[in-house]
């Protein structure tokens, strides 16, 4: 293989601080994980950071990770993790801001506070003040050797890495006034903080950037599309590494000569930016990489596997046909299409959105993910079908016109000078893009409108904006008018106008990431209608020798899926051609040969 990474090199080029960076389901984590254990038994003393809101960092040391401060991973010296998980960033946040006023403020100014502190505006900037000041802290920097970020895919991290100079921008425009999370002056003292992360990200010397990337169109061109915005950010110390690269050892395994031919013609297409990067490749792997030692196992060479027949699956599943009957029979309503990166979600949902528009309904196919890939993937729109991306830029400019124009009416000069000062705060972004979700949900009353979200964390996010809002409305309402208010999170409730499906890949970490989803989804009163486990090279039935003990090691997974963690569960293999396309994407629905829909199957709900 081409430029395959050497440990021993990877060990010799690694800088203070790298970030792992890319389209969700590259294999980001394993990256990260796999090279903080290699520097660690190198002797370094090394600190592994997740800023993804859905950190899997536990799952895949098998170990529990500290959200507050890091946790000592057992068996490896030198190496320690944090996560950095919103939720506790601002509840600590808030606690430091409120704690010392316990007993000397009155209860009910306590509880005003509070309530003013658990918008999405304090759950941005607490996060983002624990990793700065990773970046910052010279304690930090005397106790470890490197400091390594598995980040969110593509969307969250640039959000997040473009954060420190927005925030610097805001300071500079707003001398005086107030801001979302209070007066300006208050927060004045991180300036110097986000100024000099802004300088380390900066400095080549210090940061690499790591692009991570699958054989794949739509990975490498938002490889691409990060590295141009990551040159903007001033951030130029780039490197590209292409994950999972596949070479068949049957020739005589047509969906083997597939795989291998699809990555084949993806790298020959490359976009002419990532050819000017230095370039490294890993090759695929026939395990799991979950534990320290399959982690050890990396970067070492390939190990012959020994020729085995693919099982069939252990359970009868559903088609996505299936799935799509009760939807239908509605005649309008919300999908929302949730999981973890990479595991399908836009492709399930420009499928699903292609089969209602091929049935005759109108149909409007949106999404909520920064990375925006469903025109890539559809290819098509007209007819029965509309296509829309909620644009962060274009909502928070249309959200900030609305604002200035009902608040600013009655204000004078000076007043609506502050409110567009405030307005410019970075928070004002997450207000906006939750205002265009709750229009797009509201369309739903009179056609089908499918989601497309972002990867799980950032979901999170907006749906925990959602109930915040609700809250606030509910908190305003009296007696009747509470039982007419119909607000965002009502209509996620009610299993009659949205149906969420969680799509999966039949891999530990997806299902772990999303049977976690399927519970604080059910906490908020939300239930789940579905789980789609897709891209299933046990469903495929393939022959080289690779493929078959990954296929092998689906099926207890899978099994576990059927049997005790969806309501309904639809199986899609690995197809040889890419879902890409309005006759790609039809493909989806013809049922596998070897999927049978059988009475013992569980049926829809």
């Amino acid at each position: 293989m081409k430029n395959a990474l050497n440990q021993d090199d990877w060990i010799r080029c690694a800088t203070q601080y790298m970030f792992f960076t890319g389209k969700g389901g590259v294999g980001k984590t394993s990256l990260a994980c796999a090279t903080a254990l290699a520097l660690a038994d190198a002797g370094r003393r090394v600190l592994l950071v997740s800023t993804d809101p859905a950190s899997n960092l536990g799952h895949v040391f098998e170990t529990s990770i500290d959200q507050q401060q890091a946790s000592t991973i057992p068996g490896v010296p030198g190496l320690q993790a944090l996560d950095i998980r919103p939720a506790a960033a601002a509840a600590a946040y808030r606690e430091r801001a409120i704690g010392p006023m316990r007993g000397i403020l009155p209860e009910e100014v306590i509880k005003s506070m509070t309530e003013e502190l658990s918008g999405s505006c304090t759950t941005e900037i607490a996060a983002f003040d624990q990793f700065t000041a990773l970046l910052t802290a010279p304690a930090t920097a005397a106790n470890y050797d490197h400091i390594i970020f598995d980040t969110a895919p593509t969307g969250h991290t640039l959000r997040l890495l473009s954060l420190p100079a927005a925030w610097t921008e805001f300071f500079d425009g707003n001398k005086h006034g107030a801001s979302c999370m209070g007066p300006v002056s208050a927060l004045q003292t991180q300036r110097q903080q986000y100024a000099q992360a802004v300088a380390r990200l900066s400095d080549p010397a210090h940061t690499t950037l790591l692009l991570v990337s699958r054989p794949e169109t739509l990975a490498l061109a938002e490889a691409d599309r990060t590295s141009r915005e990551l040159r903007s950010l001033g951030l130029s110390n780039q490197r590209l590494i292409i994950n999972g690269v596949f070479q068949a050892t049957d020739q005589h395994d047509a969906l083997a000569l597939a795989m291998q031919q699809r990555g084949q013609n993806a790298l020959a297409q490359m976009p002419a930016g990532l050819k000017t990067l230095p370039l490294d490749q890993m090759p695929l792997r026939s395990f799991n990489l979950i534990g320290a030692a399959s982690l050890r196992q990396f970067f070492g060479p390939i190990q012959p596997e020994t020729h085995a027949a693919t099982p069939a699956l252990p359970l009868n599943y559903l088609a996505l046909t299936d799935l799509i009957l009760p939807i239908e029979a509605a005649g309008h309503g919300a999908v929302l299409v949730l999981g973890k990166g990479g595991v399908g979600k836009t492709t399930m949902a420009s499928a699903i959105a292609m089969a209602l528009a091929d049935r005759g309904h109108d149909v409007h196919l949106t999404t909520t993910d920064p990375a925006a890939h469903i025109s890539s993937t559809v290819q098509a729109s007209g007819g029965h079908l509309v296509i829309s991306r909620i644009d962060p830029e274009k909502e928070t400019q249309h959200y900030r016109q609305q604002v200035l124009a009902l608040r600013g009416q009655d204000l004078d000069e000076q007043g609506k000078a502050l409110l567009e000062e405030d307005l410019r705060s970075p928070c004002t972004e997450e207000v906006a893009v939750f205002h265009a979700f709750s229009q797009r949900l509201d369309e739903a009353a009179g056609k089908f409108v499918i989601i497309d979200t972002a990867p799980t964390g950032h979901s999170l996010l907006l749906l925990d904006a959602t109930g915040s809002y609700h809250r606030d409305v509910m908190r305003n309402m009296t007696g009747k008018a509470q039982m007419q208010i119909n607000t965002a999170l009502t209509k996620l409730q009610d299993k009659t106008y949205t149906r969420t499906i969680l799509v999966t890949l039949p891999e530990t970490t997806p299902i772990l990431e999303a049977a976690e989803l399927q519970a604080d989804l059910q906490r908020a009163g939300i239930q789940p209608f579905a789980w789609v486990v897709n891209a299933s090279l046990l469903a495929a039935q393939p022959v080289d020798a690779v493929l078959a003990a990954r296929a092998r090691a689906e099926t207890d997974k899978i099994q576990r899926v059927i049997g005790s963690l969806a309501p309904q569960v639809a199986v899609v293999p690995w197809l040889p051609r890419e879902p890409v396309g309005p006759d790609g994407l039809r493909q989806l629905f013809a049922a596998p040969k070897s999927a049978r829909a059988h009475p013992l199957a569980r049926q829809p709900v």
